[in-house]
């Protein structure tokens, strides 16, 4: 079995969220994060765009680590982009 490249898209509550905090909340709580991008929205507002690798065959690792990073205080929501074989 190979990993699973999982990326996610996560919206902050508002333009005003700092998003380096918020970065480093995504790594706090989600240490498997490989990479965290910012992706401008508009209107001031700047998606999070988070690339994870998970073990292939982790029934449900990709739906937590979705929960996980939703949790996190000033996100407003965070959603699965895409998912890869590594």
């Amino acid at each position: 079995m190979g990993d699973v490249a999982v990326i996610l898209k996560v919206m902050p509550e508002s333009p005003d969220v700092d998003l380096e905090g918020l970065k480093k909340a995504i790594k706090e709580k989600y240490p498997g994060t490989q990479d965290i991008v910012e992706d401008p929205i508009g209107f001031g507002l700047v998606a999070i765009k988070v690339a994870i690798v998970i073990p292939d065959g982790t029934a449900g690792a990709a739906d937590e680590a979705e929960a996980a990073l939703a949790s996190i205080e000033g996100v407003q929501s965070a959603e699965i982009v895409s998912l890869t074989l590594n």
